[in-house]
């Protein structure tokens, strides 16, 4: 029965995790999640009876293999429950596969989670190991999949504000903290530590969310356009009416020009999403033709989402489009996802299923996603890039005074997919201390300050269009500045860890057998 009941709780902790994502949106019921799992991980006391018939305090403890099952379980019905979205056009298998690919990583989470149940203080030790575990998720193979981050989940909570200390893994490491410190309050012998566990974090969280920053000021203002013009159908084959696209934004576009004429608050720039014109408008002219009216029509700097071809080979490109000077500096995707925009081992995957040939094979780019529009340096981050924490670290590095993201998800429908982007979104404006403009082709597109908040939301699948005056930022929040070291010194810490509990297993000669009693 202890086997089957950790087991089902294990099920139930990642399903509470996956219920902190957006669109569901509850920061808490991570932490309840965490402390579940934490708690099919440690040993259980129980009444037990020796040869003698004296009565005595047993413990049963899960074996090291039976604790790596608890953490797949774990980690399986939480990204069942989150990524369906992967799969709305292109059917369940590949959707099924990444959720299994990436609970595999949990294995490790579970099998270690065992061996520092049994350290007196291991539930202090945890957090650091969960984060090693989550850093080669988002890290490896292919450069890993980051959307899986247990910190996005934290947008609407108090951990959130810590993005700005240490980015995501600071608050995936509070946010583990604080969960099982919440469990090791049970206990009298780690009650001290784990007040401290838990009280700590939420406190730093809550002073930082009160507007605690560097040496961040705002050096101006912009008056910014988003367009979000939709697309003639969803799936994976609204591309074919490309030209359909580029014209439903041209349209919206131009009703942003009569609404921002009619109110007298002139444009500083306007952003259309990724894809917005896959009509190359520097070989096809009817696509240079409508781009023009555009930029003609809001007499503003205009960036723009299109497919362009080099010498490298064909790229993913966010174009400025000046109504003066015409088109301008660009940045071509430089994190792309894969198995989508490009196919890794193509030939190796195309044994198992032919919808390998649905990824394309565009080429990274090497620029630091910064471009001027009217003059004002604008950090850009084109949709799958806002899950990797380089993309506008090295665009605020780069001087970026404002971010945007511009992303298509016309091809994953009325999904999660949208929202649980928007939170990285948000997150990225607090770890950077800068408004961000999200944009889509489909939508939702939204305004985010500085501070998280969305001040302004799109329906999706609606033509639509946004404008707001914005601050305009300088300086590098300590995240920005050090958060990548910070990371790299909370993996390792982790990583020793992880060896240190290795080598107790090993010693004590534990988990073989799926429960071990010892009676005291």
């Amino acid at each position: 029965m202890p086997a089957f009941l950790r087991f089902g709780l294990a099920a139930i902790s990642g399903w509470l995790v996956y219920l902190s994502y957006e669109p569901v949106g509850l920061w808490w019921s991570a932490l309840l999640g965490i402390a579940v799992l934490w708690l099919t991980l440690v040993p259980w006391p129980r009444r037990a009876t020796s040869a003698l018939g004296m009565a005595g305090e047993a413990q049963e403890r899960p074996s090291v293999r039976f604790g790596a099952l608890i953490g797949f379980a774990h980690g399986l019905f939480c990204y069942l429950f989150l990524l369906p979205w992967v799969g709305e056009f292109v059917g369940a298998m590949p959707y099924i596969a990444l959720a299994v690919t990436m609970a595999l990583y949990a294995l490790a989470t579970g099998a270690f989670g065992v061996i520092l149940g049994r350290w007196r203080f291991g539930a202090f030790a945890f957090p650091l190991v969960y984060l090693a575990v989550e850093f080669v998720r988002s890290s490896w193979p292919f450069g890993g999949f980051a959307w899986v981050r247990l910190a996005w989940g934290q947008i609407n909570g108090p951990l959130a504000a810590l993005a700005a200390w240490g980015g995501p893994a600071l608050v995936t490491v509070s946010a583990v903290c604080v969960a099982v410190g919440l469990v090791a309050l049970v206990d009298a012998a780690t009650r001290r530590a784990a007040a401290v566990a838990v009280a700590l974090p939420l406190v730093a969280g809550l002073i930082a969310g009160a507007g605690v920053d560097g040496d961040d000021a705002t050096v101006g203002q912009a008056r910014v356009g988003a367009v979000q013009g939709n697309v003639p159908r969803m799936g994976l084959d609204f591309n074919e009416q490309r030209r359909a696209v580029l014209s439903n934004h041209v349209n919206e576009t131009l009703k942003l020009a009569q609404e921002a004429e009619d109110s007298g608050e002139k444009l500083d720039m306007v952003i259309w999403p990724e894809n917005a014109s896959d009509v190359n408008p520097f070989t096809d002219a009817e696509a240079e033709a409508l781009v023009g009216v555009a930029v003609r029509g809001v007499d503003t700097p205009l960036l723009v989402g299109t497919l362009t071809r080099d010498e490298v080979g064909a790229r993913n490109t966010m174009v400025v489009f000046d109504p003066e000077t015409g088109a301008g500096e660009r940045h071509n995707k430089r994190f792309l996802q894969p198995f989508g925009e490009y196919m890794p081992m193509r030939d190796f995957f195309r044994k198992f299923s032919d919808l390998v040939d649905l990824a394309g094979d565009f080429k990274p780019g090497d620029d630091n996603g910064v471009v001027h529009m009217g003059g004002i340096p604008v950090g850009v981050a084109t949709c799958y890039e806002v899950a990797e924490d380089e993309a506008y670290r090295m665009a605020v590095r780069g001087g970026a005074q404002l971010l945007t993201t511009p992303t298509n998800n016309a091809t994953f429908g009325f999904t999660d997919m949208t929202y649980q982007q928007m939170a990285m979104s948000r997150m990225r404006a607090l770890e950077t201390d800068r408004a961000v403009v999200v944009v889509a082709t489909s939508g939702a597109s939204a305004i985010v300050r500085p501070d998280g908040s969305v001040s302004q939301q799109t329906r999706i699948f609606e033509p639509a269009h946004l404008a707001e005056t914005l601050p305009l930022r300088s300086g590098e929040t300590p995240a920005v500045r050090y958060g990548r070291v910070l990371e790299w010194i909370l993996v390792a810490a982790g990583a020793l860890l992880m060896v240190a509990a290795a080598v107790s297993a090993r010693r004590g000669r534990r988990g073989y057998a799926p429960y071990e009693n010892t009676t005291a």
